[in-house]
């Protein structure tokens, strides 16, 4: 089997990996096509500390499994595999669970390989008029939903988008499908023609302060979805919202991130840490046809050329990089 693995110091794409084997209530899927995420690239700047598989956005087509309703079906997964017995679990907080063991990030092996393992309970089939292109954004969607599942945004309230990488992206057409108004600000006018193709408004940042109607200043924002990928984006999101706002911080990096916490307490704001989200919504509105993501796609390589993909989609402004397994071959696992 063929796997695209982080030693620790080098990205490498090895073959002759074992097919995994899967346990009691697992499932074995064939990879088809995978997405490199923001957090891979920050895997390999020394990010988690994680070594070994890479990888975590994912579609493929399920071989073996203890649900035989599976096997045969293209699925995508929900990367976290909680131990569902320790007081998080038990809470109803899987994702925070004290064990946790994360796909490409934590004790758990990526999906950046001719085949990978999931809990059954994992996994998600994928309707039949979904892509395999669509599908594999299925992660940062269901990240991009999660806004949406943890902050009560009014018909009235302004939200700004702080960020126009690919996550960026997704959250300004999320909010926007769901009737909000938003504004995405950031720093290239070919990915901000993309949103405001989907009829989003966007400002280049600098600009912001010429703009008129609800987003001219002196009037600070209701809500601030921080998406930069930058250390100082969250200052960036503090310094945008009023008093008694909010803002999301969705941003995950190697490093520190500096930022004035006295303007947060004096001006009452309130900091929502955001992660992972829910599967099915997502999937609905991929079927739905509500979100653009081919506009999202940089590149497709083959898994083969896995470390020229990694050094596009490290490059400043790139947009999702895919890896295709479809074609890598799996002789001599």
């Amino acid at each position: 089997m063929r796997a695209v693995v982080f030693d620790g110091e080098r990205l490498l794409v090895q073959d002759g990996f074992p097919v995994p084997g899967r346990g009691r209530g697992e499932a074995l899927v064939r990879v088809r096509l995978a997405g490199i995420c923001n957090t891979d690239l920050e895997i390999t700047r020394g990010y988690l500390g994680y070594t070994g598989i890479l990888g975590h956005e994912f579609v493929g087509t399920v071989e073996d499994a203890d649900e035989p309703a599976l096997v045969g079906n293209r699925v995508v997964g929900e990367i976290n595999i909680p131990c569902g017995e320790c007081p998080m679990c038990r809470m109803g907080y899987p994702r925070h669970c004290q064990r946790i063991r994360t796909m490409g990030m934590r004790a758990w092996p990526g999906c950046f390989a001719d085949y990978t393992v999931l809990p059954c309970e994992n996994l998600h089939p994928v309707p039949g008029s979904v892509s395999d292109r669509e599908a594999v954004f299925t992660e940062p969607l269901a990240a991009a939903v999660e806004v949406l599942e943890q902050v009560h945004i009014r018909p009235s309230d302004s939200v700004v988008v702080l960020g126009d990488g690919k996550l960026g992206l997704l959250v300004a057409q999320v909010l926007h499908t769901s009737g909000h108004r938003v504004l995405l600000i950031g720093r290239h006018e070919d990915k901000l023609a993309i949103a405001q193709k989907a009829g989003i408004e966007v400002a280049l940042s600098g600009s912001w302060a010429s703009l008129s109607g609800p987003w001219a200043t002196p009037r600070r924002v209701d809500v601030a979805v921080e998406c930069t990928g930058s250390p100082s984006g969250l200052a960036a999101a503090v310094a945008l919202v009023r008093p008694r706002g909010t803002v999301v911080l969705k941003s995950t990096f190697h490093g520190e991130a500096p930022a004035n916490l006295s303007r947060v307490a004096v001006n009452e704001v309130t900091c929502v840490g955001s992660r992972c989200g829910p599967f099915p919504p997502a999937i609905r509105l991929l079927e739905a046809k509500r979100i653009d993501t081919e506009s999202l796609i940089e590149a497709v390589f083959p898994a083969t050329d896995a470390i020229r993909a990694f050094e596009q989609a490290g490059r400043r402004g790139s947009l999702k990089v895919l890896l295709d397994f479809s074609g890598s071959g799996v002789k001599g696992a």
